[in-house]
This record gives C-alpha cells, sequence and structure tokens, in this order.
C-alpha cells in the first residue's frame, strides 16, 4: 500500500484524462489499496487560477475528489509553519504547502515538477 499526495498537476491530467500522466502514475492512482490524497492547497490553487482566467477546470472540486475515492487533506497550522520553514529551492506557496504535508504525513508526492524533487520528500515522477 503506497500513501500518495497528487500535485495539482496531476490531479488536472488525471481528470482531464491527459496522456501526459505516466502509465505508472495511473496505475498507483487506479490501485485501490493505495490512499491518494487531494491537499486543501490544490483546490485553493485551481480555484484562484480559474478565477483569473488562467486555466480551466471542473467545477465542484469537492464532489469531484469524494466520487474519485480520494482523500482530502486539510491544512492544518502544523503545516502552515512547516511550510514556511523550508529551504526557499520553490517559490510557489502551493507547491510548498504540498511539499510541507508530504514531509509532516508521510506521503509520497506525485509530480512532474523538478524543483519538488530537491526537498528531503518521496517523490514519484507523474509523466513515467
Amino acid at each position: 500500500m503506497k500513501r500518495v499526495l497528487l500535485d495539482t498537476q496531476v490531479l488536472l491530467w488525471w481528470l482531464s484524462d491527459d496522456p501526459r500522466l505516466g502509465i505508472k502514475a495511473r496505475e498507483i492512482i487506479l490501485d485501490t489499496r493505495n490512499a491518494v490524497y487531494i491537499s486543501a492547497a490544490t483546490t485553493w490553487e485551481i480555484s484562484i487560477k480559474k478565477s483569473i482566467g488562467k486555466l480551466s477546470a471542473p467545477d465542484n472540486l469537492d464532489s469531484i475528489v469524494e466520487d474519485e475515492g480520494f482523500d482530502k487533506l486539510p491544512i492544518s497550522l502544523f503545516h502552515g509553519e512547516h511550510a514556511g520553514d523550508l529551504p526557499h529551492i520553490h517559490r510557489d506557496p502551493f507547491d510548498r504547502m504540498l511539499i510541507a504535508q508530504a514531509q509532516a504525513e508521510g506521503l509520497t508526492l506525485l509530480t512532474n515538477d523538478g524543483k519538488i524533487r530537491q526537498y528531503a520528500i518521496k517523490t514519484q515522477d507523474a509523466e513515467k
């Protein structure tokens, strides 16, 4: 059993059946023995980018995440403090939160972002 946190881009690829999402990544997400988490930071990032016209994504992500059988990962005060204490390799605050959550919760972050791999967390390449 794996415990994985989907990066925002990975969630969007999954929902749109984008071919950039690799076979191994799809297998991990589809395997019902695995716990697949979606962070509140992901839905927050998507909603902000949708509202300013930088992204097209489905509405009702809360329901979609539930329908997909994914686990919802709230943001705690500890996560917030930890995100602020991370080395400044990555400047994106949403990605920094995902990194902090993966570290704090012992999750593997499924991502295609090379900068994230520079942190002390387990990652899985989403394009493989």
